[in-house]
């Protein structure tokens, strides 16, 4: 392969890149003004400046995209739990990343989509896919850092129970109006599972 095709390659993977993006705001500013039902893919691929065709070269559904935004703070919590794995157990390693990126969902744009998310029971299904999709890029996160074939089992569980404590940290601060920082529940989440497990 020579220099010119890799960097055709490299050209070509950013543009699309590019282009997701604009798709996911696009249809994340069309959900939250119009409202995710009333959002036709038609006007999300108009809004984004694709064809109808072209969007479906990036997401399967609405659905899909809805989800989309999030892959950013799995790319943080990935990097975070790889940050602070050398010095901590499995355990305080998944804390300690969560309660980096925690500040994340703390953003106007969060909330605003979680508003969202809450809105229909089709919509609340769609959010417990997010986290199912959450817990397995814990998991492979945390078998990247930990692969011994012994260790698997035990780190699924962690990636499960930790995915877990994190969306009981983000019901209860739902639930309390969003009072404080997400942290302090994500605290009081983890602390809970230490004392009862």
């Amino acid at each position: 392969m020579n220099d010119s095709t890799t960097g055709t390659g490299g050209l070509r993977e950013r543009k699309r890149r590019q282009t997701r993006l604009r798709v996911v705001d696009s249809g994340l500013r069309l959900f939250l003004a119009n409202g995710y039902e009333a959002t036709t893919l038609d006007a999300i691929a108009d809004a984004a400046d694709i064809s109808r065709r072209t969007y479906f070269s990036y997401f399967a559904s609405k659905d899909e995209l809805l989800l989309a935004w999030q892959e950013g703070a799995d790319d943080a919590m990935r990097a975070a739990l790889i940050e602070l794995a050398p010095d901590r157990a499995p355990f305080d390693a998944v804390r300690g990343a969560l309660s980096k990126v925690v500040s994340l969902f703390e953003t106007a744009d969060f909330i605003a989509i979680d508003d969202l998310m809450h809105s229909t029971e089709g919509l609340r299904a769609c959010k417990q896919a997010g986290y199912e999709r959450q817990e397995r890029a814990l998991f492979a996160a945390l078998c990247e850092i930990w692969p011994e074939p012994d260790r698997r089992a035990a780190l699924r569980m962690l990636a499960m129970v930790a995915t877990g404590a994190f969306r009981l940290a983000l019901e209860m601060w739902r639930e309390d109006g969003r009072k404080g920082p997400v942290a302090a529940y994500l605290d009081v989440a983890f602390e809970t599972l230490q004392q009862e497990v």
